[in-house]
């Protein structure tokens, strides 16, 4: 288990040195091939989404004092009650997968991160586990030709040539064998029984989780990367071990060799790569990792939710792949089962921004000096890539400074495609932009450099 987590951001994370690399030849390789993708589109979704509140929180009162805020229209026992019936007049009748895929592909997303499961226990699958789910009666939502909405995205987004990432919560608080009723009332997210005088309860649980996980992994096609939320329940917290190995071993070897799984901020070999939550870390990292965050401010709908422009999440990204990780962005479906008008635009914006230096982002890997002022850098083999980032109005100086220990040959503007003059004196080049033209609202330049 991890020994030390990094205090940053809303959440710690995995600190580096602690990374475990995987001992199979496959899911290094397969790490590889995710380092290269860069940027995943998140999504946070389920019944509870009708409320506009946090998902699932508001359900746990140990974090009651930020969890519940919104839930201010009753009693908090009734409003949590009312929660979690949502499901029974979810019916998202614009739900359009095919668009949702159609849209991530043109925006330059290379995965789907989806929350087949958070906490609440509501699966967005088919499951033959409960009847808390998308596709049960219950859920006006049942009829629907694309009723398994796990199974419906999988599909397009793999027909647009994305990857899937399979978002799974551990605690699951509607499992009777987590949150058990025979032991009154939860007082915080964890399970509510003592595990070591009922472990026949908690091997039922055991065995509930694994048949989710096998339930995802197994059928619904190839699955890239089984990420798996709710880092509390771990050996060392209460006893509450789900033997992950044995269900992450059992699916590698029968069908999917190449899984890689991030047990978020557990550490260990079932920790593939490491996930900071809305927020990125102040140095470049050589471990993999991947920073998941909100085109809004919040992970889950709500109603008056405010999104971060185009401009914002170049930037962004820039940080981010400068430093080797991967992005991972949250957007959330609205209720009906369209995506926020605001935020989409947003994610066209970053998406014309990639189809004209996309080269510098995907698979690139970390280049000295990283990062400095108004710049950022990547590489590829013999080509080094520097990002210049505009504030409000793309304005370039007539200089921009750049470090490279390798002798420059050539240097091409991305964006028009034209040499660049320059001069190299040691370790320092010196760029000489007077003669470019300027072109739209760009957030940042991008310039690549071919090296000796």
């Amino acid at each position: 288990m991890a020994k030390t987590l990094i205090v940053n951001g809303i959440h710690n994370y995995t600190a580096p040195e602690e990374y475990i690399p995987p001992r199979s030849e496959a899911v290094r390789e397969h790490l590889e091939w995710f380092t290269d993708q860069k940027l995943g589109l998140m999504m946070h979704w389920a019944p509870g989404c009708q409320l506009g509140t946090y998902e699932s929180w508001p359900l746990c009162d140990g974090d009651a004092s930020w969890s519940q805020e919104d839930m201010t229209w009753d009693d908090i026992e009734t409003c949590k009650q009312q929660y979690r019936d949502a499901n029974k007049t979810f019916n998202p009748v614009k739900f359009d997968p095919a668009g949702w895929a159609r849209l991530a592909a043109e925006c330059g997303f290379r995965y789907l991160l989806f929350t087949t499961k958070h906490h609440d226990g509501f699966c967005m699958y088919d499951t033959e586990t409960t009847d808390y789910k998308i596709t049960a009666e219950s859920c006006p939502f049942h009829t629907h030709k694309d009723a398994d909405i796990v199974g419906a995205l999988f599909r397009e987004f793999r027909r647009q040539g994305l990857g899937i990432s399979v978002y799974f919560s551990k605690p699951d608080w509607n499992s009777e064998y987590y949150w058990a009723p025979q032991f009154g009332p939860a007082t915080d997210r964890n399970v509510n029984y003592d595990i070591a005088e009922n472990p026949e309860l908690w091997e039922k649980y055991v065995q509930f989780t694994h048949r989710q996980i096998r339930e995802l992994c197994t059928g619904y096609g190839k699955v890239d990367v089984l990420w798996l939320d709710g880092g509390w329940v771990r050996p060392d917290n209460l006893g509450q071990d789900i033997r992950l190995g044995e269900i992450v071993e059992e699916i590698r070897s029968s069908s999917q060799p190449h899984l890689i799984v991030s047990d978020r901020t557990c550490g260990g070999e079932y920790e593939n790569f490491i996930t900071p939550e809305k927020t990125v870390p102040e140095t470049a990292l050589s471990v993999p990792w991947e920073t998941c965050t909100t085109v809004g401010k919040k992970f889950s709908f709500h109603y008056t939710d405010t999104f971060k422009s185009g401009h914002q999440l170049v930037l962004l990204l820039l940080d981010v792949v400068s430093k080797g990780g991967n992005l991972a962005l949250n957007i959330a479906p609205q209720p009906d089962g369209q995506l926020p008008a605001p935020a989409v635009r947003s994610l066209q914006d970053m998406g014309a921004w990639l189809k004209i230096c996309g080269d510098g982002i995907y698979g690139t890997r970390i280049c000295a000096p990283y990062f400095g002022e108004d710049l950022f850098y990547t590489q590829k083999k013999d080509k080094i890539y520097v990002f210049y980032a505009y504030g409000d109005t793309p304005s370039l100086p007539e200089q921009i400074s750049l470090l490279s220990e390798r002798p420059v040959k050539a240097v091409t503007c991305m964006r028009t495609g034209t040499p660049v003059h320059f001069r190299q004196d040691g370790n320092t080049v010196t760029l000489f932009t007077e003669n470019l033209p300027m072109g739209g609202a760009f957030y940042a330049e991008g310039f690549c450099a071919v090296t000796e």
